[in-house]
């Protein structure tokens, strides 16, 4: 019998996580680009001034043929969220399911203060939101550079920073699993040069673009579907201009 495959948006509450891995469902981030569909598919349900992250949620909904779906509609996600699972039962014939992911259990962030490429460290924290394994032992490093936000749609802008990048903002509650954890989100290092992201129409640009003028070396960045040579220009600039040395492709 084949595995059922259940799609989650945001990070599900512990609990559900166990009860997937306990059944061995197949876990898909429906927040990652799963098929290669153009974004613009979209439109006939979400407008296309609105989060490019929610956008690839109905993407996905519209081309994988999943089983049922869990949508964190909570503070750790977003109100947008929420009207997402209300088009999103409309559009499918499977269950969409809310729920509010309240944790408060810290798994760490070992994976955010670690020497590895931006792009790997990224990768396994999303990828662990698949899996209720305890922490890992990893050795932090000293960081010479930081990025606050979200995971962007677009992890091509991630290469350009070193390893001794320390993350920021939401990603660290993500690897964490405490979503909700305001406290943790807001937390910077004012001592090292800060790329602070979110989203283009993400409420979460409020937040990036107040703790930037908080910081005194900070660059508040916007992405929304790709993220453009001028996007990864600026972010080359701001590091090397603080003296940091990027990773060029």
């Amino acid at each position: 019998m084949s595995k059922k495959k259940v799609g989650i948006v945001g990070v599900p509450p512990l609990e559900v996580i166990k009860a997937l891995n306990r059944e061995k469902c197949r876990i898909i981030d429906l927040d990652e680009p799963q098929i290669q569909k153009a974004i613009n598919l979209t439109s006939p349900f979400l407008p296309k001034v609105y989060c490019a992250i929610l956008r690839t949620v109905v993407l996905n909904a519209m081309h994988l043929d999943l089983d049922k779906i869990y949508i964190d509609v909570g503070p750790g996600k977003c109100d947008c969220a929420g009207h997402v699972a209300t088009i999103l039962e409309s559009m499918v014939d499977y269950p969409v399911i809310r729920c509010r992911n309240m944790d408060t259990v810290s798994f760490g962030t070992p994976v955010c203060r670690t020497g590895m490429p931006l792009i790997d460290k990224f990768m396994t924290i999303t990828g662990k939101v698949q899996s209720d394994a305890s922490r890992e032992t990893l050795m932090p490093c000293k960081p010479t550079a930081g990025f606050w936000g979200v995971p962007p749609r677009d992890f091509s802008i991630l290469s350009i920073f070193p390893e001794t990048t320390h993350i920021y903002g939401w990603t660290r509650c993500m690897e964490n699993k405490t979503p909700a954890d305001l406290e943790l989100e807001a937390y910077f290092n004012p001592d090292i040069p800060t790329v602070f992201f979110a989203q283009s129409f993400c409420a979460k640009t409020a937040l990036a673009h107040h703790f930037s003028k908080l910081h005194p070396r900070a660059l508040y960045l916007d992405c929304d579907v790709t993220a453009g040579s001028s996007t990864r220009a600026k972010i080359e600039a701001f590091l090397e201009l603080s003296g940091v040395r990027t990773n060029r492709d």
